[in-house]
Order: C-alpha cells, then structure tokens, then sequence
C-alpha cells in the first residue's frame, strides 16, 4: 500500500509537556502519525529516532514504512525542552519558512475519507482522528461547526450527534471526527460528542462586579452586542480581571457594578482565555439614591425618592453641606441604611437644580372634560393626593385622568362640566398617568350649568376686592386668584362672575372666575327712551344745616326731589337727584321739566334722569352770578359780580360735578340766610365763562406794591379786597387801586404784602369803580440751594425766610444752580396752608465756583517728595473701588503720577 502522507507538519512541542499527554511509545502509533491532546495541540507518534528527526542535516528523512509493523522502540523515548521536531524533507542545509500554524495542525489524505462507515482509517481498521471545535450554526436537521484547531468550517447531520439534541446549543464545545460526503466529497463531521468545560481547581473565588451586563431598559441584551461583563479579583497584591455572561449568573439575577461575588475560574481550552462561571451575589453595593427634599422640619426632613414612589427620612446631622441654604424643593442624592428596622436617608447632599426629573409631560395637548372638582375643604378621610378627574377622549379610547391642586395653570375654581386644555404626566416611578397644566377654555361657559352675573369694581386692596353687583344689593368678595386671563383690574371695570357660597361661613359668598367685560357692557339700569314732561313739586333740599362750619360735619347726600307727570291719563309722580339735571340749572318749585323714567335692575325702583327745565316760576329766587375765589376741603368762597365781596358756600350746595371746579370760573348761585343772619351760597352752578374784571381795560402798564393781599392770603384782615399802589413816578404816585381774584393774571399766584407787581386798570361796568387788573407780581431771587428734586429760593413768605420749589416747576428744563437769579409765581397749598414756587423761570446765571488754589505748603510738600523717600506718605489699597454696576476698577485709565509734577 502506498504512502497516505501527502505532506509533512512542522510544530513544537511544549518545553516540559506533561507525560500524560506526550508519549514516544511508537507501539500505538496510527497510521496517520497523529493524534490530539487535551490542551488542544497536535503532537507526533515518532515514527523514526529521536536522533534522526534532530540532526538538521542536509539529508532527507528517511521514507519509513506507514504500515501495522511494529517499531523496533520499546520505551519512552525522551525528548528535549523546546526542542522543534519537523518532518518536512530539508533540502540541503537551508532552513525553511516555517509554514503557519493553522496550515500546519493538521493534515491528511482526503482519500482516506471515502472509506468504508465515514472511517478516517486508510484500510479503515482503527479508530478515526478526533477534533474539537465549536457549533457555529444550528437548524433544525443540521449545523456548522468551527472547527478548533485550524481555520476550517464543517457541516454536521443532527443525526451525528450522541447525545440530546434539545441540549446542543450554538457556542457549545463539540468533539468529531472529520469524513467526506460520499456524494460532493467535501469533508464533513461526524459522531459529535459534546465538551463538558472544564473547571478549574473547585475553589471559590471573592471578587467584585466591575462592568455590569449592559442592557436595554426593556431588559433585553444591547442589540448587535455579546452580552459579556467582567469582575475582578485580588491575588498577592495584583487584581486579576475575567469575563462573565449572563449564563454563568446562578438565580438568574442581574448584577450591578460594585456587587460582591463568588465565582469559579474556567478555562477555554480552544483559546487558553480565562472567564468566571458559577457567579454567586455576595451582597449589593450600597447605590446612591436621588430625590427631592419635600418637607423640613426643626431637626429632621423628608426626601420624595426618585426610584419608588414614597418618602424618606434623614436627619440634619447627614446633611453635607450649608444647612441653612436647604430648603423644600432642592435636588439631593443619598445612601439608604437600615436604623432600627427602618429605612433612613445617610450622607445626603445637594445636587443641581433641575437633576432629579419625576415625570416625563407630553407635548401634545389635549381637551377634556372636568367630571369632579377638588373638595376646597378636605375631609378627614380623604387620602387621594390627586381627587379631581378628567374625562377625556385619547386616541380611539376614552380616558379618565386624575389630577391634584398643583396641576391647574392658575388658581381659578374649576367646576364640573369645564371645558380644559392639559398635557398627560406620566411618573416615571410607576407609570401612572395624569392630567397636569391644565387650563381653562373661553368656551367652557357654554357647556356648564353656572349662573353668570355682572358688575362693577368697586374697591381694590392687598390681593382682593369688592364687586358692585347689578342683581345684589351687597357687595361681592373676591380674590385676585380668581381673575380670569391674566387680566389686571382696576376701578370701575366691567365684570362677569360666579357666586360661590364660602366654604369657610356658609353665610357668605364670594366671586369666583372672573371675566372682564368690554366698557358699556354693565348697565345698572334702564332708561326709558320715551320723555316726559311735569311740574316740580318738591325741590332738592340739602341735609346739612345752612351756614353750619365746614369742619364740623361730613358731607351728606341731598335729599331727592319730586316731579309730578302724566302718563296715559293717571297722575304719577317720579323722584330726581342733583345729579341728574341738565345744563347746570338747579329746578325750583313749579318750575316745567322734562325728563326720562330710569328703573333700577336690582329693586326696580324708579327716578328722573336727563332733567332740562323748560320756563321758571315768576315768583322764583333771583340768582346771582359770581367767580370762585378759594377752595377748601369741604367749602369754598364766591367772588360777587361787582369783586368786592366774597360769599361762603359748603359743597353741599354744588350742584355738578365737584371735580371739575377750579379757581376764577364762573357760577350761579342763590342767596340765603342762616342762623346768626349768615349769607351764604345755595344752589351753585358752574355756567359758561363770561368776562373778568370789567370791559374798559386800559392799555398803559403801571408798576405798583402790594400793600394789602386777599382775605384768602390773610385771613386776619376785615376787607375782601386786595390793594396796590403805585410806585413809579409820575403825577400817580402813591395812587390806590383795588383787586380781587379776577384781577390776577394767574389766579393760583398767591400776592403778598410788599411783593411788586405789575398791572393795567379797568372799570368796573356795575358800579364804574376802578380796580387793577392783569396783575402779574416782579418776584426775583436767588437759588439758596438745590437737592436731588427740589430746591429752595431766598425768598420770605409769612414766617419762613425759604421758599421751597420741584424742579418740576423750572421752565424750559434748565438745571439750576445755587446763586441763580429766578422769577417764579407763588402758590398757597389749600390743604396744608403751605407756599411754595412755581413756574420758576431763570433770569441770570450766578457766579461759577472757583477751583480754590493748593496752598504754597502743600505744593513746595509735594515738589520735595521723591520715590526713595522713606518718610513719605504711603497709601494702602484696604478695598478695590467699584463702579455703579459692581465692576471692579475705573473706567478712565490711570496714570503714574510722576513724584514732584502737579497736574
């Protein structure tokens, strides 16, 4: 038989291979000349001396018999450490390119495999040639394996394997023989056994999780990744590191990093790689916990947890960090530890703000439909942190959503049947979902049962007011937490609300969910567009006494008058107020009006509005006309029409709008008597202007002094009249002429004893008396000083040597300086008795301040002075300057100063 040799392999044989594995008994040598040993490495049946295959010579091995004849050896043969044996013929003395390893593990005769029974035998008598390697692929009636020991992929028949099939699985180590198809001739493998691995010394092994299995948060493995992590362990001072895959975990429990293990070593014997099976979990790392501080107290706290929906207790003592900056609401981390039986919270400390998130807000919006509120009182057995519901349609499923006080936009009460707007939270901890950000639509008044009423705002305070209702007689309560849109109030303006009883006393309400309204939409009333005509029965009479001291009583509403009429035949009569006349005219007895029916929404009452008088009784009151001469809190004084008197007046009696009357108009009045035969004003009415002083105004301009002021200005004095006389020369020298409020220019300006003026003369029509007119004071004087808003003038008024004025009141926006020449007008605060400046106007500037020279000393001092001096003056920088916006430095660079020079 010939030679089944078809080449030689070249290999090295370990330096001290165990006798177990490497034998020179040639006795049980195969034909082949090969066999496997269990580290996975070829090794030779020396088929001829030790001596022949070392001797390197340039000879070529001799052609030995491969047949069943014995070897002449008889023993072990002895083989040196690291020594190589090559059974490739070497052609002279050269040496060959050593052939690489996985063309050299392994070769033999593929005609050998057509063999009788898938034999790797030459004359198929002995046992075939046994290989290791690894299942690739696996289907159902066949597979592939990679085999071990040089770069080879076989196809396998299930029916090849010895064993249970159900237990083969792809990675598993796998032994065979290698065969041939009879129909394609390529190699297969056949009569698979399964590896058992083998376990290194059964001893268990402490170590720690280094890098966890990594895997997604459904807790299936990283896609496209082998599952594999590592743990290490610690050996003589040197940390050793292996591999692990979830297969080698025994409970089926996933570790962490820093979990404590025990574990097995095993190693591959394909790759010679090391990995940990068995894994035991010795104890869990302590992990650090997140949360947000949700309650404190005086020694202790509580932390809402990021990973279960509860709370934890810690006290102040493991806080790390400034307690005094903990409060409510801040980020922590910490490490749970067991106290007592009880979970507490240790080493906490601050995270940044914004770390610990809880839930996850859609951005989608959604509407719904409001199915129960919030009780505003909580019962005692009312555990629900979220009790409100929101029935809502969500995709094709209808949804029912709690949600608690925190997740309204605003704090405005929501009631059952409100149209909303909300996102969907869902926590993070448990999935629960809810309905958060929710918001109040504009249409939601249509869907809900609510009663709306109107009103106006009445009172405004701190955080509240007070709504005019048009339906009630009381006034309405109501918080600003209740306003509708963001939509900031003020008085007067139009309302829309609710009624709400008061949760708190049941015998009150309040308003809740205020609208504002556009202006005209509130009326209190309607007016009748039909207009009547009738006789005053009864005029309006005022309820304070005639003549009675201002000071003493306060203001009180006039009693109403009546007007008889006619309608559809049947004698009615209709009550009127002051203030709904027309025109200014006050309606006596018998006088003829017309007016229009108005009627009260709330009580229905009705009264007179719109009044015109249409011709007067004959026997009526003369009325007088005047000018208003001075204003008080509660009254004032009327200058007569011949400007020689003034009437008093209480406020009582004005009839028209109080707001709107200022010093000089023109009004109506009657007189009439009191108690001590007083004369006062009654029925003042404010009427169109007419002219001042007189018509014949004369057109020279005369220079004159006061000599004696207003009543007004002087209180003391007896006569109304004020008096001036003339001071320029000429043949009218020290001539008098009187004046009063109409004779001033600026019937403000308040003229006092001595002040020049300037001024015309005039004649009075009545009475052909001659009076100054157009009086304008020559005030000049000198800015004492001048502070951040206001100043004050070198000016004497009654008892003060200082006149005090705003910069408001400085023409033309100049900025004044002390010593300034000014004109100004002077006016008498009614209220406070009080004078000051106004419309001050500069004439001439004042001296500029003079820069005052270095004394002589000082200067010769500084030119004395050098660097090297070391008695000079030395300055120490104690603080850095800052600027206005707290930036450190000037803006304008500085300079050295050169010692001995003078800027």
């Amino acid at each position: 038989m010939g030679s089944p040799w078809k080449g030689f392999v070249e290999f090295t044989l370990p330096a001290s291979p165990p006798t177990t594995f490497v034998s020179a008994d040639l006795s049980s040598t195969s034909p082949v000349g090969l066999s496997l040993s269990p580290y996975g490495r070829s090794h030779i049946k020396v088929l001829s001396s030790v001596s022949e295959m070392e001797r390197g010579s340039s000879e070529p091995p001799v052609t030995r018999n491969t047949g069943s004849a014995p070897s002449t050896s008889t023993g072990p043969m002895p083989i040196p450490r690291s020594s190589s044996v090559s059974c490739h013929p070497h052609p002279g003395s050269k040496k060959h390119k050593r052939t690489p390893l996985y063309q050299r593990s392994m070769s033999f005769d593929p005609g050998m495999l057509h063999n009788n029974g898938h034999t790797a035998y030459a004359n198929g008598t002995g046992p075939g040639i046994r290989e290791t390697g690894v299942v690739e692929k696996l289907l159902t009636s066949y597979g592939f394996i990679q085999c071990s020991e040089r770069q080879a992929r076989l196809f396998f028949h299930c029916s090849q394997y010895n064993g249970n099939l159900q237990e083969l699985k792809i990675g598993d180590d796998v032994e065979f023989e290698v065969s041939s198809d009879r129909r394609t001739g390529k190699p297969i493998a056949v009569k698979l056994l399964k590896i058992k691995p083998e376990v290194l010394p059964e001893e268990r092994i402490s170590g720690q999780v280094v890098s966890a299995i990594p895997v997604h948060l459904d807790g299936k493995s990283a896609p496209g990744q082998v599952p594999t992590g590592s743990v290490c362990y610690e050996r003589n001072g040197e940390v050793f590191y292996l591999t692990y895959t979830p297969d080698d975990v025994e409970g089926n429990i996933h570790l962490d990093t820093g979990d404590k293990v025990s574990f097995y070593m095993e190693t591959n014997k394909h790759t010679g790689a090391v990995s940990a099976r068995n894994i035991q979990l010795v104890k869990k790392k302590q992990m650090r916990c997140q949360g947000v501080v949700c309650a404190t107290k005086e020694a202790f706290g509580f932390i809402e947890r990021a990973d279960v929906v509860k709370e934890i207790f810690f006290h102040y003592s493991e806080f790390k960090g400034d307690l005094e900056a903990l409060q409510a609401g801040d980020d922590v981390e910490f490490t749970i530890k067991d106290r007592n039986g009880k979970e507490v919270a240790t080493d906490v400390r601050l995270l940044p703000q914004g770390t610990v998130i809880f839930e996850d807000i859609s951005i989608e919006q959604f509407e719904g439909t409001v199915v129960k509120v919030i009780p505003k009182v909580p019962t005692k057995n009312q555990n629900d942190p979220l009790p409100g519901r929101i029935s809502a349609r969500i995709g094709f499923n209808d949804k029912e959503l709690p949600f608690g006080e925190k997740d309204t936009k605003s704090k405005v009460t929501l009631l059952e049947g409100d149209h909303i707007q909300f996102n969907i939270s869902t926590d993070r901890r448990d999935k629960l979902e809810r309905a958060t950000n929710i918001d109040i639509l504009p249409d939601t008044f249509n869907f809900t049962k609510e009663t709306r009423e109107m009103g106006v705002i009445a009172a405004i305070r701190d955080g509240f007011g007070f709504i005019k209702c048009v339906d009630r007689d009381a006034r309405m309560f109501f918080h600003f937490s209740e306003v509708l849109e963001e939509s900031q109030l003020h008085i007067s303006d139009e309302v829309e609300f609710t009624v709400v009883p008061d949760m708190l006393s049941a015998q009150r309400n309040h308003a809740v969910r205020i609208k504002k309204l556009p202006k005209g939409t509130v009326s209190f009333h309607t007016q009748s567009e039909q207009r009547f005509v009738g006789v005053v029965e009864k005029e309006i009479v005022a309820a304070t006494a005639k003549n009675a001291s201002p000071n003493k009583s306060k203001e009180k509403e006039s009693e109403e008058g009546v007007i008889a009429y006619e309608d559809c035949g049947v004698k009615l009569t209709v009550q009127y107020h002051g203030k709904d006349l027309e025109g200014g005219c006050h309606p006596q007895v018998g006088d003829k009006v017309e007016f229009s029916i108005n009627e009260v929404k709330r009580t229905g009452q009705q009264s007179a509005v719109s009044i015109r008088v249409l011709n007067r009784n004959a026997s009526n009151a003369k009325r007088l006309q005047g000018f208003v001469a001075t204003l008080k809190d509660n009254f004032g004084f009327i200058e007569t029409a011949n400007h020689d008197q003034e009437i008093f007046f209480h406020y009582s009696e004005m009839c028209g709008d109080l707001e709107n009357l200022e010093l000089g108009d023109t009004v109506e009045y009657t007189l009439s008597k009191g108690k001590g035969n007083k004369v006062s004003a009654e029925k003042v009415t404010k009427v169109a202007a007419v002219n001042g002083v007189g018509e014949d105004v004369g057109v020279t301009v005369m220079m004159g002094k006061v000599i004696r002021p207003l009543r007004s200005v002087d209180p003391s004095q007896t006569e109304y009249q004020g008096l001036i006389e003339i001071t320029e020369e000429g043949g009218t020298k020290g001539q008098n002429y009187p004046f009063g409020i109409m004779g001033m220019a600026n019937k403000a300006d308040c003229l006092q004893k001595g002040e020049l003026v300037k001024f015309q003369v005039c004649t009075v029509a009545q009475t052909g008396q001659k009076m100054a007119c157009n009086v304008v004071p020559q005030r000049r004087a000198m800015v004492e000083c001048v502070k951040d808003q206001f100043g004050f003038i070198t000016y004497e008024v009654g008892e003060s040597k200082k006149l005090f004025f705003h910069v408001k009141e400085v023409q033309d926006g100049l900025e004044l300086q002390t010593g300034d020449e000014v004109e100004f007008s002077v006016v008498l605060n009614q209220r406070t008795g009080k004078c000051s400046a106004c419309n001050v106007r500069r004439v001439s500037e004042g001296p500029k301040p003079v820069v005052t020279p270095r004394p002589d000393r000082l200067v010769n001092r500084l030119k004395s002075i050098t660097l090297d001096d070391a008695s000079a003056p030395r300055l120490v920088i104690v603080r850095q300057p800052r600027g206005p916006d707290n930036s450190k430095g000037f803006n304008v660079e500085r300079k050295t100063r050169q010692p001995g020079v003078i800027d």
